[in-house]
């Protein structure tokens, strides 16, 4: 639903910035890099320290590279391959230096084992989800479902519970509690996202075999 509506939306809004960075002679690679470089520091340079609020603001600042890449090469009319391959991987990348900094946290002066590894599970349950569908669309399979949470999801909860969380710094009560529970949320949500799109590539490639065998 992140995908189909909040894209399109922030899409039109940050194409007047795109032309922009066009005019200035930048490119959607260089956007892309930069993108993923601040999203990795803020990650990795706050969160540890339990500055979530700060690393939070951060990493949205860089994260919305995301989408400006991508508008910039509609705009050059150069979409390629080379470029989705660069932004699929770079995004991968940021979501293990977000979860990996939250574990990092809860590792150290967090002090929460048990967080820490849901924290974990989420960075690795995140990237299988998507391998699942390179995977089966590499073997020709469709992987047309969606799931539960996929990267968008995984970052609004993630960061939005992480930002509030941090105001705890600045006295306000009552608020730590939201990042375990988007943790929580967040690591349960993936794990029936992944064996939603196995079902589905399952069925798929049974479908396909059975063809197979009949032709």
């Amino acid at each position: 639903m992140l995908n189909k509506y909040a894209r399109a939306f922030f899409t039109r809004v940050l194409t007047p910035f795109a032309a922009f960075l066009i005019r200035l002679g930048v490119s959607p690679d260089t956007v892309t890099l930069v993108g993923t470089a601040g999203s990795v520091t803020g990650a990795l340079v706050f969160f540890p320290r339990g500055e979530f609020f700060w690393g939070t603001i951060t990493i949205t600042l860089f994260i919305f590279s995301d989408l400006v890449d991508g508008n910039m090469a509609r705009q050059l009319g150069r979409s390629s391959r080379w470029g989705a391959f660069l932004d699929s991987t770079l995004d991968r990348v940021a979501d293990a230096a977000i979860f990996g900094g939250m574990a990092m946290w809860y590792a150290g002066k967090g002090d929460n084992d048990l967080l820490c590894a849901v924290a974990v599970f989420c960075l690795a349950s995140g990237l299988v989800v998507s391998y699942t569908k390179a995977r089966a669309e590499s073997q020709g399979l469709p992987c047309d479902v969606s799931g539960l949470v996929e990267r968008a999801e995984r970052l609004v909860i993630s960061l939005v519970a992480a930002g509030v969380a941090g105001l705890a710094t600045f006295g306000v009560p009552y608020v730590e509690w939201l990042l375990p529970v988007a943790l929580w949320l967040v690591a349960v949500g993936s794990l029936v996202t992944v064996v939603q799109r196995m079902v589905t590539v399952r069925r798929e490639a049974f479908e396909a075999d059975r063809v197979a065998a009949g032709s």
